[in-house]
Order: C-alpha cells, then structure tokens, then sequence
C-alpha cells in the first residue's frame, strides 16, 4: 500500500522519552505485522461483524461531542452526538472500519482541535455544538484549492451511474422526453468527496446481517481529499465500502440471452449452431418463459423443459453457465410446487392457497425463498440468478429501504454464505454500495445509434461508483417505432463494442423480427461479428487479470481517461472514449459508415506513442486525430511496446486454463505484463492464485522476449505451458532463438520454430511446452544491413487492395487482372513464402501501390463511377 501503515499519535505539546520511544518501535513492529496479515487475507466484506466495523482505538480522537476518526491519509470519519452515542454497525455503504492505522498528528491549540495527516488538515472549534461552516474545515496539503467546510457544493462532480437504462434511446427517455440524470459519484475536479452516512438503516450482526432502522439522532460524515488522485480515492473508499469481487472467469465469455419462450429442444439446436459455426459461448441466460404462467414464477414449465434435471445436466455437459430470471414481487402463487413447504414454515394460512406476499425485509420469508425454492435449484444446476426487479421502488415495511438494493444484498449474501463457488448476480443498480454485487443490467434500450452512442460513456462513468461490470442488452431490446428489423451494421458496431465492455451479453424483447444470430446475417457482417466474438475470448487473460486488478485496487475494466491522464483537458472532454485496462485505449464507433467507412475523431494521450491495431499504425501520442474503419475494423489503440497475453482459437470455454498461452507483443519499445490466474469459479482466489512476468528488451536490431517463472499456486493449476509469441508490426527475422537454441522456419508451428503472417506483418514463434515454473527467453535477431518501417499502416494497404481487388471482379467477372494489381494485392501471401524475399517484396509494394489510382483510372470498361468507387477503397 502507498500510506506507511504505522500508529504514532502523539500530542504535539510533549517531548517522546526513550521509554516512549521503545515502546513506539515495537508498537510499529506489531502493527506492520498486523497489517501485513490484513492485507494478506482482506475479503469483500459481505457479512460484517464488530472486528470489522470498529476502528483501531489508536485511529481514534474524542472531543466533546465528537468523534474523529483516521481512516486513511485521505479519509476522515466525523460524528457528532449529543450524548455520545456513537454508532458501529454497518450501514448500507460503510461495511469496514478497520482499517491500518495512518500516521498522523494531533493537537488542542487555542480552542481548536487540529488533527493533520500526510494528505489532510482538519481543524475543530472544541464545544461548539454540531458541525457547520464556523467550526469545522478540512483542507488538502496538497493542493491548496482543495478546501471543505460543512454545506459546501461540489460544482465538477464526475457523475456515477443510475438504476436503468429502461425505454432510453440513447439518453433521453422516448416516453417521458426527459434526459437521464446520472446519480453522483466519488469523483469530482473539485478534488473532495463528502458521504453524509447518518441514514437511519443499518445491519445488524446477526449471522446474516439483517436491515433495521437504528433512529439515528446524530451525525454520521466521511470526508475524502484526493486532489486529482483519482484511483487513490477509489481505493481508500472500498476500503470502508468493500472491494469488487472478482466474477468467475466465465462471466467474461459470451452470454447468449433472448426473450423467447425457449423449450428445451431449441436451446440444445441453437448450442449446435453455435458449435457448426465455432461460435464460442460460456453463459445461458434464460428469460422468464422457463416457469409457469405470469409474471412471477417459481416452478419449471414442464411443457418447454419436460425434465429440468436432464436438461441441466445437459447444460453442465457442454460447459454452459446457467441463469433464470426472476421477477419476484407476487410472491409465492398457490399453483406453486413449494407452495405447500413454503406457507407451512410461514405459518400462512392456506384457505382458498392464497399468494404469500412477497416482503424482501422479511427476514423469514427470505430465508424460506432460498431454503425451499432457490437453493435446491442452484443444486440442480443453475449457476447464479437474473434478478428482474420492476415493481414498487421501497419495502412495505421499511419505507425507506430499495428494494433493488436490498435484493442485491439478499441474493447476493445468501450465495456466499452457502456455496463454494464464486457468488454471481446480475440485477440492476441499487444505490451506493452496490458494487459489492457485482453484475448490473442496464435494461430495456431501444436499438439505435443514439443508444449505442451513449452506452460507452454510461459504462465508464460507473467506474466512479466502483460499478464496474454493466451488462447491456447489447445491440438493443426493443425496436423503434417503424422499424421492422434489426440494422445488420448498427448491430455489428455494437457486438464489437460488446467485445470491449466488462460482460459481453446479446439480448432482445419478444419479437420475432430481432434476430441477433449470426448465420441470420450475410458476408461482412457476420464475419465481423464472429471475429468480434473471438477477439473477446482471445482477450480474456488479459481482461481476467485487469478484473484482478479491480479486486485488488478498485480501479474498473472500463475507465474514463481522467483516471490515468487527469490533468488533461481532453480527458474529461473525450468522455466515450476509456481505457480497456492498463493497455488499451478504444474509442466505439456510434454512427453508421459513410461509403463503407466509419470516421471516429480520437484524442491519443502523450507519454507514449499508440499502435493501431487494426490498420497496424504507428500513431504518436499527445494528439487528436479523425481515424476512419471499414465493418471488420475497430478502433483499438494499444500502448507501444505493450505485451498482451492472449487465448488461441482452441479456447471454446472458459471453464479452465488452458495449457498454451499466446503472448501478442506489440511494436514500439519495451513493455512488462504481470499476468494474474487462478481457478476461475471457487472462493480461494482472495489467497490461491499465480502470477507470471513477461518482459521484452529492445539492443539494437536484437529483440528478447523474457517468460519469467509462474510464482503461486492454485487448484488444477497447469504444471506446464506452451507459448505462442505474436510480434506486431515486426520485420522478418535474421535469426530466432529459444532457450539459447536456434530454431527454423517451419509452416505448421506445431514444436519449436517460427513463421510469419503477411496480413497482419506478424512474427509468429512457437516455445515448446515446459514447466510453468521455468524461466525462458526467445530472442530475434534482425539484418543489419536492411531496415523498412512496417507499422505505417501497411497491414490496412494490404486489406484495401484485397477489398479493392474482390469489388473490381464482380463489376466485370472476365476482367483481366493488371498485373502490378495483382502482384500487389498478393504481397501478403508473399512475403509467408518467400520470407528471404522480405525486403524486395516490401520495396516493391510500396513502390507498386502509388501506382493502383492510375492503374485504375485507366481500367475504362468498368465506367467512371465505378472507378471513382474503387478509388474511396484507397483512401
């Protein structure tokens, strides 16, 4: 952690003597030991106890009626109560107080309690009576505009998330014409965050903590000062508020999700088209029509799913993770199977079987949902719960208690208490606090470029709530007025931004002209949309361990750009553009294409130079630039000299780690990349997982790939791996090297060697397996005496001419192809066999390409617009 984690608190009027100062050293000795085992075994605190929720004393300062408390350099909790009664139960956002305790200093000076950290000064009027603005001030020691006083008004607050993205096209709301309001975030330019925390609901700390209304008389307030330290006060917030646990590792595959009123014999017909057309998925989603009539059910129906237990075994069978919607807000029908078990341990009465009401804060009808119902099946093979939760906002019996926020809790703590699995829900946004439960689904959007638009913003900005895996209903849930089908293009830009957001889940309303398969599209798209899909699942270790990286910092998948560049202007002005991790930048295409091109305008940050993926461009950072994309092509920028792990084209699932790993390693300069892993679906990820460091080294025209050891260990942790290294924009090799061994050419890859893909300018070497535990090293030596730059967009000039040359032979099909065009367009294909040829072929393209526009304008039988369409190809 950042902050010395060590208690000296002293008053600055006394002089420390040597006996003081002993017992100071071995106090700190203590404390960073505890500290260390804090760190080491910290949890998402889902049930909170007193160990938790009470501060170490030492953090501790009492003042007439008032408590302060030093939660982090950053952070400050203040009460006041006129009788000293100090509350330390959870409430709904603050589940942890126990915290290191942070150096600090505190004094009594002319009548005024001041209270200083490294970060923070905090002056008191002592027996002044609650706090206001004449007798409480905080200021930021460093950044001296930073200063609060009670009833102070953020003005550049960065905004968070809301519940639903319900009947939206775009962000305004079709029904009510009304813009959504985003609730507040942590973040603000104005560089401060207060929490007023005096709510008067609280948990208990019972075994399963349960809501009650404590009548809160007092004041109850957090304050945190960050300046522009954006992921340090994300940070010391989940500190009290809990981290984001990490989702299994299946939740980042593809989610297939319809509202149709699946059987059992069409679900297993769609798994079979899936698996003809090699279409990876991970996730079953299951809308409501899986039980009996009504809104509300609980039982399965037995005319689409004759035998429930056959057809989840079915599902386990072919390494499908299994959902069912929930709308729970009639209760439990007398038509019900549990029924019967259900009234009878509610001692309801039966007379003419009634409904028994639902009532989320009833403790005992809770209990009696997951006993009798839910749990037993989870046990039949249902892996976590879609809670579609539209019904009346608050509790009958708590009015100021949300239902959603309360059912995420509910749900969410009832599978942790009793599954050895990793707890999943998805279920909308409840309010602050719940990022704890993970998964949001943003609701019912209408299909349109307007929705598509909005929805990379509205997924960052989450971040700043810790809210950092939206689902959307990608591509859309419900048409338009007037629209009869679904935009094959619209889409297609939307499962590639899908690829890129933190849960990849197609889905749509009941109605037959929406279909979002793929072989329900034709040439382009549907490919697009498979590589789209594949690019997902080759991302995975590296989306999985950024997913780490949220456990363990609070910092999202999906960030806006002010975290990582806050003191540039465009990176508050830019907000749809974000961070995909640490590495990549991706900027969504929202608007249809303009003679087959999409135009997105993007800011590139300085501090580093950017490749373009998918043109194999070069860009310097530190500029805005207007970049355009044909349908197969996505604007994703990857930090130079980055190195990506990746999954290989055999991945279909997601349930286990695979033994071969392949490394993209990107042009540029030198990178670093910690990959994090772990099982994937139990909960001794917090302590049990590995960690493996790649690193690459630039001397001269000698390039080395480091593979350092794997450190950790998990359950059913591979004992060896194979590796696979991808070299970007990389020229053809004099020499290649594994383990100090020179390896040959070789086609196939299938042991030691190398090759190379002329499309996309890719050294491909293979590393034969070995122990996980290992260290290896690949280095590529290059000529000396020759040199060509290969990442100005060379890659796209390949692409274009394949494009060009396939559009000019179906405007004349006995065409005869001239051959510089021809020798061209096959310099690709060239360059893989003929690799001794690299240099030549590469000359003589560039030198060949600048003659295409004349080649054809002289092609004279096609007609002038057809030439003037071949042409746009070029540009």
């Amino acid at each position: 952690m950042k902050e010395i984690m060590a208690a000296r608190i002293y008053d600055t009027h006394k002089k420390p003597d040597m006996n003081s100062i002993s017992f100071h050293k071995a106090h700190l000795k203590i404390i960073l030991l505890s500290s260390l085992i804090f760190l080491l075994f910290l949890q998402p605190v889902q049930a909170q106890d007193s160990s938790t929720l009470q501060a170490d004393k030492k953090a501790v300062i009492e003042a007439d009626n008032a408590r302060f408390t030093i939660l982090t350099p950053r952070l400050i909790r203040m009460e006041w109560n006129s009788g000293k009664s100090f509350d330390d139960h959870a409430s709904f956002v603050v589940v942890n107080r126990n915290l290191p305790v942070p150096v600090y200093s505190s004094k009594k000076e002319n009548g005024w309690l001041i209270i200083k950290t490294s970060e923070l000064e905090m002056t008191y009027k002592l027996n002044s009576g609650p706090f206001s603005q004449d007798n409480l001030k905080i200021k930021l020691l460093n950044a001296d505009t930073v200063n609060w006083w009670p009833g102070k008004k953020q003005r550049y607050n960065l905004k968070g998330t809301s519940r639903t993205l319900d009947n939206y096209d775009g962000e305004i709301n079709l029904h009510t014409g009304k813009k959504l309001e985003l609730e507040d975030g942590i973040l603000s330019r104005d560089g401060w965050y207060f929490l007023d925390d005096s709510s008067g609901l609280r948990l208990d700390n019972s075994d399963w903590p349960w809501v009650y209304a404590a009548g809160n008389t007092g004041t109850d307030w957090y304050f945190l000062g960050y300046g522009t330290d954006f992921k340090s006060a994300l940070y010391d917030f989940s500190q009290i508020s809990g981290k984001v646990p990490l989702i299994p590792r299946y939740a980042f595959g593809y989610w297939w999700s319809r509202y149709w009123s699946y059987s059992d014999n069409e679900l297993r017909d769609l798994e079979s088209n899936f698996k003809r057309f090699n279409i990876p998925v991970d996730v079953l989603v299951i809308d409501m029509d899986w039980h009996k009539q009504g809104w509300t059910g609980w039982t399965w129906n037995k005319s689409l799913f004759p035998d429930p237990d056959r057809f989840l075994s079915w599902t386990n069978r072919n390494h499908l993770k299994t959902t069912l919607n929930l709308h729970p807000a009639d209760g439990v029908a007398g038509y019900e199977d549990a029924y019967n078990q259900f009234a009878l341990n509610m001692k309801f009465d039966t007379t003419g079987r009634k409904a028994i009401p639902f009532v989320a804060s009833d403790k005992q009808f809770m209990t009696n949902l997951f006993n009798v119902i839910l749990r037993p099946m989870e046990k039949q093979g249902i892996d976590f719960w879609w809670l579609d939760w539209q019904q009346w906002p608050n509790d009958k019996k708590i009015s100021s208690l949300s239902n959603t926020w309360w059912l995420n809790y509910a749900f969410y703590t009832d599978m942790d208490r009793h599954r050895e699995t990793r707890p999943m829900l998805y279920h909308r946004w409840g309010g602050l606090g719940n990022h704890r439960y993970q998964i949001g689904f943003s609701g019912d959007t209408f299909i349109s470029w307007n929705s598509l638009e909005y929805q990379p913003y509205f997924t960052n900005t989450a971040s700043n709530v810790l809210y950092d895996y939206w689902s959307h209903d990608i591509g859309g849930h419900q048409l338009k007025g007037g629209d009869q089908s679904v935009d094959p293009e619209l889409y297609t830009r939307w499962l590639q931004y899908g690829a890129l957001s933190p849960v990849m889940r197609t889905h749509s309303t009941k109605n037959g002209k929406i279909q979002k398969e793929i072989w329900n599209f034709s040439g382009k798209y549907s490919q697009a949309q498979y590589e789209a899909i594949r690019l997902r699942y080759t991302l995975v270790p590296y989306i999985y361990t950024m997913a780490r990286k949220t456990y363990d910092t609070a910092i999202g998948l999906c960030r806006p750009m002010y975290y990582d560049y806050p003191k540039a202007a465009e990176a508050y002005s830019f907000s749809r553009q974000y961070m995909f991790g640490d590495n990549l930048l991706v900027s969504p295409v929202a608007a249809p294409s303009v003679d087959e091109y999409s135009k997105v305008k993007v800011w590139l940050p300085e501090g580093n130079d950017w490749f373009e993926w998918h043109t194999g461009t070069m860009l310097k950072g530190g500029q805005t630039l207007e970049r355009s994309f044909s349908i197969d092509e996505y604007p994703i920028y990857i930090k130079a000299g980055s190195v990506i792990p990746m999954y290989g084209e055999e991945v279909q699932n997601l349930d286990a780690n695979p033994e071969s790993i392949t490394l993209a390693v990107f042009p540029g300069g030198n990178g670093t990349f910690t990959l994090s892993e772990d099982n994937g679906n139990d909960k001794t990820y917090r302590q049990q997982y590995a960690k493996t460091l790649f690193s690459t080294l630039t001397n001269g025209r000698e390039f080395t790939v480091n593979i350092g050891g794997s450190t950790g260990s998990y359950t059913d942790m591979p004992g060896s791996r194979k590796y696979v290294l991808k070299l970007y924009g990389s020229e053809m090799p004099q020499k290649v090297l594994v383990n100090g061994k020179s390896v040959a050419f070789s086609e196939t890859l299938e042991s030691a060697g190398w090759n190379y893909t002329g499309r996309q300018l890719c050294l491909n070497i293979t590393v034969p397996r070995a122990d996980c535990r290992k260290k290896q090293q690949v280095k590529i030596i290059y000529d000396t005496a020759n040199q060509v730059d290969v990442n100005n967009g060379l890659s796209e000039k390949f692409k274009k001419l394949t494009r060009l040359t396939s559009e000019l032979k179906t405007m004349d099909n006995g065409i005869y192809l001239p051959e510089i065009l021809g020798n061209a367009e096959e310099t690709n294909r060239s360059l893989e066999y003929f690799p001794q040829k690299f240099y030549q072929l590469i000359n003589q393209f560039n030198s060949d390409y600048k003659k295409i526009p004349g080649i054809i304008k002289d092609l004279k039988g096609i007609g002038a617009e057809n030439q003037q369409k071949l042409l746009l190809l070029l540009q």
